[in-house]
C-alpha cells in the first residue's frame, strides 16, 4: 500500500505522519516506544490491523520525535513535549476533536493528553499500557541490564523475545522486526528513549481522565505486566477492561482481528469485518516426494536431520528470490513472489539444490488474485497452486498457462502437459513443465 507521508511542525521539530482511510471519526495512532510509517506497509498483519482500523475511521499515523521519520534530538524529551507531538499533528489535519489510541508508552502520552484536553479527545484507547513504568515494566535493579542487552544487540532483532515471543522461530517477521529496530531509532536514541521510558509515572492523572476509556492488555504480555492493565482500568473513572490471550506485547504479533473488533464496537457501537486486502501475486507450493516411505526407512531423527536440511535450503531460495513463506505444510512450503519468473526460478533451483540431499520435489505455480488474512492467504489462486502442485510428477516444476504467458521472454521454457480439471474450476486449465 503507498501512503503519502507529511510533517507538522511541534515546536522546532517536524513531526511525520500519514493519513488514511475516511471513516466518520478521526483516530489518531499513537506508538509505542519507536516505530517507522513507511516500514509498516512492509508487514501483512499490521496492515491488516490498520486497514481495519481506517475501515471505521479516519486513521491518523505518526513518528514521535526521535523516531521513525520524525526528527531527531539531542535531548531527552519531556512527556509533555511528546504529547505536543499528538495535538501538533491533529492541527495539521484539521482534526479538532479524536479518539485516542495508545500502545505501551504511547499510552502515557494519550493518558495525558486526554486529561489535559478532554475537548479535543472523543475517547481513549489504550493496549499494553502501564501508569508506571518500574511497577509494572522494569524495576530498577533489572533495569541497567536490560539496557546494555538492548544497547549491545540493537538492530538484528534480538529484542523480538521480549517483544514478540510466539516470533521468535519466524525468520520473516524477525528480518522486518531487525530492520524495525533499525529505522525506528538508532542505538544511542533507543538508549534515551528507554531511559526517557523509565521516568514515566502518571498515576496521579487517571483520576482526571474523564473520557470514555477502553483498556486492552494481553494476559501474558511478556514486557508490561498484565497489572499495569488491571491497574489502569480499576483507577480510569468509568474505564472498560478487556483482557486478551496471547504473550506477545507487539499487538500484530499475535491476532489483530479481536482488538480491531473490540475497538470498533468501543467507537462505533456494532462490529463489521472488513473486507479482505486482495492483490496479485504468484503462489508457489513445494511438496517431497515419497516422504512417508523415506521417513520410515531412516528413521525419525535422522528423517527430522533432512527436513531440517531442506527447510533451510527452501527458505534461503525464497529469500533470494524475494520471495514470502506463507507457511510450512509437513514436508512442503507455501510462499508469494510479486513476479512468476521468480517463482519459478526458485522452485527450480530448490528441485536442484535439495536432490543433492537425495530429495525428489515436486512444485505447482500460478498467478492470480489472493487474499491477505493476517498472516495467511487465501482465494481461489491459493487452491489453484495447490491443485497444481499435486498434479505435478516427481522432480517437475508445473505451472498454470497464466504463469507461462506472464513470463514470456525471460528465457524460461515450457513443454506442454495438457488441459486438465482442477477440482473447483468449471472449465480446464493447461498446464506446462518447466523443461530442464
Amino acid at each position: 500500500m503507498m501512503v503519502e507521508t507529511h510533517y507538522a511542525k511541534s515546536g522546532d521539530l517536524r513531526i511525520a505522519y500519514q493519513v488514511i482511510g475516511k471513516g466518520p471519526r478521526d483516530l489518531v495512532f499513537v506508538p509505542g516506544f519507536i516505530s517507522n510509517l513507511d516500514h509498516y506497509w512492509d508487514e501483512p498483519s499490521l496492515v491488516r490491523f490498520l486497514s481495519r482500523l481506517s475501515s471505521f475511521s479516519r486513521l491518523i499515523l505518526f513518528d514521535k520525535r526521535g523516531t521513525g521519520l520524525s526528527d531527531r534530538l539531542g535531548t531527552l524529551p519531556t512527556l509533555e513535549e511528546r504529547m505536543d507531538d499528538v495535538r501538533a499533528v491533529m492541527d495539521a489535519v484539521d482534526s479538532r476533536r479524536a479518539a485516542l489510541f495508545g500502545i505501551s508508552e504511547g499510552g502515557a502520552m494519550s493518558m495525558l493528553f486526554a486529561a489535559t484536553y478532554p475537548e479535543r479527545t472523543q475517547a481513549l484507547i489504550l493496549y499494553g499500557a502501564y501508569a508506571d513504568f518500574h511497577t509494572w515494566v522494569l524495576p530498577p535493579d533489572r533495569f541497567e541490564q536490560f539496557l546494555a542487552k538492548i544497547d549491545a544487540s540493537w538492530g538484528n532483532g534480538a529484542s523480538i523475545s521480549a517483544f514478540a515471543p510466539s516470533k521468535v522461530a519466524d525468520e520473516r517477521f524477525k528480518q522486518w522486526w531487525a530492520r524495525f529496530e533499525r529505522l525506528g531509532a538508532s542505538p544511542s536514541a533507543v538508549v534515551m528513549l528507554m531511559r526517557m521510558n523509565s521516568q514515566i509515572d502518571v498515576r496521579h492523572i487517571l483520576p482526571a481522565i474523564r473520557v470514555p476509556t477502553l483498556v486492552l492488555h494481553r494476559q501474558g504480555d511478556t514486557r508490561v505486566s498484565v497489572e499495569g492493565g488491571r491497574y489502569l482500568a480499576a483507577n480510569i473513572p468509568g474505564a472498560k477492561y478487556i483482557e486478551l490471550p496471547g504473550a506477545d506485547h507487539v499487538l500484530w504479533a499475535g491476532n489483530v482481528d479481536r482488538p480491531a473488533d473490540e475497538i470498533e464496537e468501543f467507537l462505533t457501537g456494532t462490529r463489521g469485518e472488513a473486507e479482505p486486502d486482495r492483490v496479485l501475486a504468484t503462489v508457489l507450493f513445494t511438496d517431497l516426494v515419497d516422504s512417508t516411505r523415506r521417513a520410515a526407512e531412516m528413521g525419525d531423527r535422522p528423517w527430522r536431520a533432512l527436513l531440517d536440511e531442506h527447510d533451510i535450503i527452501v527458505r534461503r531460495e525464497i529469500d533470494r528470490f524475494r520471495g514470502r513463506e506463507i507457511k510450512t505444510l509437513g514436508d512442503g512450503f507455501l510462499a508469494i513472489f510479486d513476479g512468476p519468473a521468480r517463482a519459478v526460478r526458485c522452485a527450480s533451483e530448490i528441485t536442484t539444490a535439495v536432490h543433492e540431499l537425495g530429495l525428489v520435489l515436486r512444485s505447482g505455480v500460478h498467478t492470480g488474485e489472493i487474499e491477505i488474512k493476517g498472516e495467511d492467504i487465501g482465494g481461489i489462486a491459493v487452491h489453484i497452486a495447490a491443485r497444481i502442485a499435486g498434479l505435478a510428477g516427481s522432480g517437475q516444476v508445473l505451472v498454470s498457462r497464466t504463469v507461462r504467458d506472464l513470463v514470456a521472454g525471460s528465457n524460461l521454457r515450457f513443454g506442454e502437459q495438457g488441459t486438465h480439471t482442477l477440482k473447483g474450476l468449471s472449465e480446464g486449465m493447461s498446464l506446462y513443465e518447466l523443461a530442464k
